[in-house]
């Protein structure tokens, strides 16, 4: 069993290509032009995801989160961010799901118990887009590349990254084990 550590996470959702239309992109179309191997990435990715006993799909898209933000700023005050959060990971890396679409992510919200009429409200309306905005700020004064990205008192790790390598970013930091059981 992995050791835990007693540190509070903030979640931020930064986009890395805002420009994605919402019917999404290959990740072929997405990489052109970079000499990326990306069948050998993915399966990086999915070790990664195994070892951290996280669930894992075949990932051939890439879709516009801008939504699915502003629906977990939207799950977070509502007391169910962690939730909704993990539901739309699972959605897009396990599923293959499209979160940019709007009836994705209200069968997402009814899934983690959110009530259904104000998630449509809180999309029609987009009344959290400032707070993605301020989160895009964030990330761009950051230099976030690429997700996810743990940043401690300016110090980052980029990427999905095996366990051995998270724990030895906050024991660097000076994050503490937490002692007994967590």
């Amino acid at each position: 069993m992995k050791e835990s550590f007693d540190i509070e996470v903030q979640w931020r959702a930064f986009p890395l290509h805002p420009e994605t239309p919402e019917d999404g992109r290959t990740l072929e179309e997405l990489f052109a032009g970079r000499t990326m191997d990306i069948p050998a990435m993915l399966e990086r990715l999915k070790k990664v995801a195994e070892d951290l006993g996280l669930p894992w799909g075949t990932r051939k898209m890439t879709f516009n989160s801008r939504l699915a933000q502003e629906m977990g700023k939207w799950a977070e005050e509502k007391g169910k961010g962690d939730k909704f959060h993990d539901g739309v990971f699972k959605a897009y890396f396990v599923d293959g799901k499209n979160i940019a679409k709007k009836n994705v992510l209200l069968e997402l919200a009814k899934k983690v118990g959110l009530p259904v009429k104000e998630a449509r409200e809180v999309l029609e309306s987009r009344s959290f887009k400032e707070a993605v905005e301020e989160d895009w700020k964030l990330s761009m004064k950051w230099g976030v590349t690429a997700v996810p990205t743990f940043v401690i008192d300016g110090h980052a790790v980029v990427g999905a990254q095996p366990y051995d390598v998270l724990e030895a970013f906050l024991v660097q930091n000076g994050i503490k084990k937490r002692t007994g059981k967590a």
